[in-house]
């Protein structure tokens, strides 16, 4: 049988106490509840800056988007990102192994009908030594999406000469309704304690 390093490491795990199932549980839910903030935030503030018409929507992403991330990083002691199945900012957004692994695991659950909408995957995992909860919480493309990750011809003029000026290595376009955009990425170390325990 040939496992994967975390699928090893659940094994080792697996006849953890009630207690320790319950941690994790209670990260998971911890986990979901951060990364529906995160999307709610996003998607109002989206719809804010588009009332002031398309080009204003790009700052979303680019400005608003990883100052949300960074306060729900420090607020929890978590790492809090979007990683994208494509990116725009090489520096930003590029998935680790484990965070590609998931999101090929997502894109084929989603060929066989399953809501991107409501698609996640959590679990325990072992990095350089410490023990991690890991979770994604899948993106799907909506329609204000395309105004900057559509096709060059969904894409208004003034938002594609703003992503060639900000990003001259961009590959965050060509997606179409419903694709898998990427995820909300959550990392919390084992050994920080969950926000109010």
């Amino acid at each position: 049988m040939n496992l994967k390093p975390h699928h090893l490491l659940l094994l080792l795990l697996a006849p953890l106490s009630v207690q320790a199932q319950d941690e994790i549980a209670a990260r998971a839910e911890a986990a979901k509840t951060v990364a529906a903030s995160f999307l709610a935030q996003l998607q109002s503030d989206l719809q804010t800056e588009l009332a002031s018409g398309p080009a204003a929507a790009a700052t979303v992403c680019r400005d608003i988007a990883p100052q949300l991330a960074g306060t729900l990083s420090r607020q929890n002691g978590w790492q809090v990102t979007r990683i994208g199945t494509r990116v725009r900012n090489p520096l930003l957004g590029l998935p680790d192994a484990w965070e590609r692994e998931v999101l090929n695991e997502f894109e084929a659950r989603a060929a066989k009908g399953e809501d991107l909408a409501t698609m996640d995957h959590g679990e325990l995992v072992e990095f350089e030594g410490r023990l991690e909860y890991r979770y994604l919480k899948a993106v799907g493309v909506q329609p204000a999406c395309l105004i900057c990750h559509g096709s060059p011809e969904q894409i208004p003029a003034d938002v594609l000469h703003s992503i060639e000026q900000f990003y001259p290595q961009d590959r965050a376009v060509g997606y179409a309704l419903g694709d898998l955009r990427g995820a909300i990425s959550i990392r919390q170390p084992t050994d920080i304690p969950l926000v109010g325990e």
